[in-house]
């Protein structure tokens, strides 16, 4: 049983004569932090026997060659092997807890006259809700390899993003794979960080599949956060304007902060403190104002339109380290019919992928009446259909009357008005036409 809260190399190679080094990596509690942390062996009856504990322990066939060195505050333990012998190939755990049963990750480690080396894995820390950059080696490959990165699975390693323009479901709107200058080195942008994206990742160039000048990461998230929840979504309609702060930490020293729109995993720059614009955004978008001291700036669009619709990201960069935060602008769009104003309709359709269900007490009373009553569902569907050819078609949902001064109040009232009357004139023919057969009855 592998927790998420324990992660670490599945498979590690090494030399005969040469040495290993096994990172296991463990969510920052005090739990976690205080408890016994180990290494051991499965032999083959099944039984892991320790190789090395925090608590001073030391196989005697191991004596001298191990060692482990635990560091709390980062949430990392390291066991580095020496003098490797063929007969050191095996499984082994790295684990936490009172016995070798408690929490552990497996690994199965080859020794050989010729294997590579296993090299170090890079250790990246996020805070909860907050972004973390990661900077990718160089390649000896071609400019034009596709670059990935993807997270390492129990079999594999699942694919996050590439340079072709595939994200992941999950990381929709919060993650940029950018390259970087001529050296071939590209960047992994990641924001809004979650709990479960702590774990083991890798980062490279051409084939998924394989090892060669590909970077292992490690993603620690804290499970604690000193960073606010902020909105994700915001609206605006076409023609309009809509302003929103960005934030960043202060004490970052950051050189520019700028804001771009993503669109599948990368990003096209719009407006930075130092004076760009994009050429199709000039005059309608521009930084308002920045606070240094706070950590935020403020940025103003106008003259919306629909295209503007879809993720921006803040940032603040310094050097290769960037913060970054994101948010998804909704536009609405809002037309008015240009029948009679006093019974004037307001079709409002939201261009998002969960648009909102509106109906009044009106519409819900009309349309009873096309059950109750037949004769009155042609004057019903009269009703729904007077606006002008013009006027898009909606589905039921998506209209709604909206209450203003001049519309007209007799409507909601004359329609019952009418039904009970019908409904009293039935009724007292009826009662004529029992009274008559009463009376031809006598």
């Amino acid at each position: 049983p592998v927790s998420s809260t324990l992660y670490g190399s599945r498979i590690l190679t090494g030399r005969v004569g040469g040495s290993v080094t096994h990172q296991c990596f463990y969510s920052i509690t005090p739990a976690n932090n205080h408890d016994r942390k180990y290494w051991c062996k499965i032999a083959r009856s099944g039984v892991c026997y320790t190789v090395i504990s925090t608590t001073g322990y030391t196989s005697s066939h191991h004596v001298g060659r191990v060692s482990l060195k635990d560091v709390p505050q980062n949430g990392t333990f390291a066991v580095t092997l020496t003098e490797l012998k063929k007969n050191d190939t095996g499984i082994y755990r790295c684990g936490i807890g009172t016995n070798n049963r408690d929490l552990y990750v497996s690994l199965n480690l080859t020794v050989s006259e010729d294997a590579s080396p296993s090299g170090p894995i890079k250790l990246i820390h996020g805070e909860l809700r907050g972004s973390v950059t990661v900077l990718c080696p160089p390649s000896d490959t071609h400019g034009g390899e596709k670059r990935f990165w993807c997270k390492l699975r129990r079999t594999g390693c699942a694919l996050i993003t590439d340079t072709d323009g595939y994200v992941g479901r999950s990381y929709e709107g919060r993650i940029l794979i950018a390259p970087q200058e001529s050296s071939g080195a590209f960047k992994i942008l990641i924001n809004d960080l979650k709990k479960e994206d702590l774990g083991l990742y890798k980062c490279g160039m051409g084939r998924l599949r394989s090892w060669d000048n590909q970077q292992v990461v490690a993603l620690q998230v804290t499970t604690a956060s000193t960073l606010p929840r902020r909105p994700k979504f915001l609206s605006g309609t076409i023609g309009g304007s809509f302003s929103f702060q960005c934030h960043y930490d202060p004490k970052g020293n950051y050189e520019k902060k700028y804001l771009c729109q993503w669109k599948e995993a990368r990003c096209l720059l719009l407006v930075d403190t130092e004076g760009f614009v994009h050429e199709s955004y000039k005059g309608r978008i521009q930084i308002a104002s920045s606070h240094q001291e706070n950590g935020t700036y403020r940025v103003v669009m106008r003259h919306l339109r629909e295209d503007d619709e879809g993720w921006y990201w803040c940032g603040a960069k310094n050097g290769h380290t960037e913060h970054t935060s994101a948010v998804k602008l909704l536009i609405e769009k809002e037309t008015c019919s240009s029948q009679d104003p006093e019974t004037s309709t307001l079709v409002k359709s939201a261009v998002s992928s969960s648009p909102a269900n509106y109906s009044t007490p009106t519409q819900r009373s009309i349309m009873g009446l096309t059950y109750m009553m037949g004769t009155i569902t042609e004057s019903t569907s009269t009703l729904l259909s007077t606006a002008p050819s013009s006027t898009p078609v909606t589905s039921q949902g998506e209209i709604y009357h909206e209450s203003s001064s001049g519309e007209s109040p007799l409507l909601p009232v004359v329609l019952p008005a009418l039904v009970l009357l019908i409904f009293i004139t039935i009724t007292i023919l009826a009662l004529t036409k029992i009274n008559l057969q009463k009376e031809i009855g006598k």
